[in-house]
């Protein structure tokens, strides 16, 4: 009952309890809000990002982006300096095929079949079908990818990217196919989910985290 808190089974069986639920569960967060009986309102659309390591890091001293285009949460192809000196170039933006889809042959049926239910998806797949078309070129060629590469650095060969590990985006998609790009913070019955939280959620964490506590307060009915 939502007036004595909450209670969450976890898969190893174990029950903890608590006054409210905040849901930052990323890839799973919409899952996890309709556990608790919520809706979300959108889908979780699993993006994976593909990147390479830059065998020649002397090329970059600093960070280079492109300009960002208005109509996509994707930043696109750009270049990162690490503290350890090396420089990351990427990521793209493919479909992946699990929520969890880190490599290219991870296939979870059931979660594909979840993403290919949700409308939102057919038509940001018919609105965005060029880009998308793009970006699996340059997923599935070097070549492809090295061509962009060199829109921001010229001097860089195809033997210059040595594949590096993927990443993948927790990206929501509304019901009438918006790719949602900013903060997408919703509350329920004793809950707080966080179901959208793109770049720069790293660097404004703090900010972040006192709005979510105020939700969280305000859930509990706290002054």
């Amino acid at each position: 009952r939502p007036e004595r808190g909450v209670a969450v089974l976890t898969a190893a069986g174990d029950v903890v309890r608590g006054r409210a639920l905040v849901n930052c569960a990323g890839l799973h967060c919409d899952e996890v809000a309709r556990l608790t009986g919520d809706d979300p309102g959108m889908r979780i659309v699993p993006f994976r990002g593909e990147y390479y390591e830059l065998a020649r890091p002397e090329l970059v001293r600093g960070l280079v982006y492109p300009v960002p285009d208005p109509a996509f949460p994707f930043l696109g192809v750009h270049l990162t300096r690490g503290i350890d000196s090396g420089v990351h170039v990427g990521p793209n933006a493919v479909p992946a095929l699990a929520r969890e889809g880190y490599g290219r042959r991870t296939v979870r049926p059931r979660e594909v079949a979840g993403t290919v239910a949700w409308p939102g998806t057919w038509r940001m797949a018919r609105r965005h079908w060029r880009y998308g078309a793009g970006e699996f070129r340059r997923s599935v060629s070097k070549r492809a990818f090295a061509a962009e590469v060199r829109r921001l650095l010229p001097a860089v060969t195809r033997d210059d990217l040595v594949r590096a590990a993927a990443g993948v985006r927790a990206q929501a998609v509304l019901r009438d196919g918006t790719l949602v790009d900013d903060f997408l913070i919703r509350e329920g019955p004793r809950a707080v989910h966080v179901l959208n939280a793109p770049s720069p959620a790293a660097t404004a964490c703090l900010p972040i985290g006192r709005e979510v506590a105020r939700r969280a307060l305000a859930a509990l009915g706290a002054p």
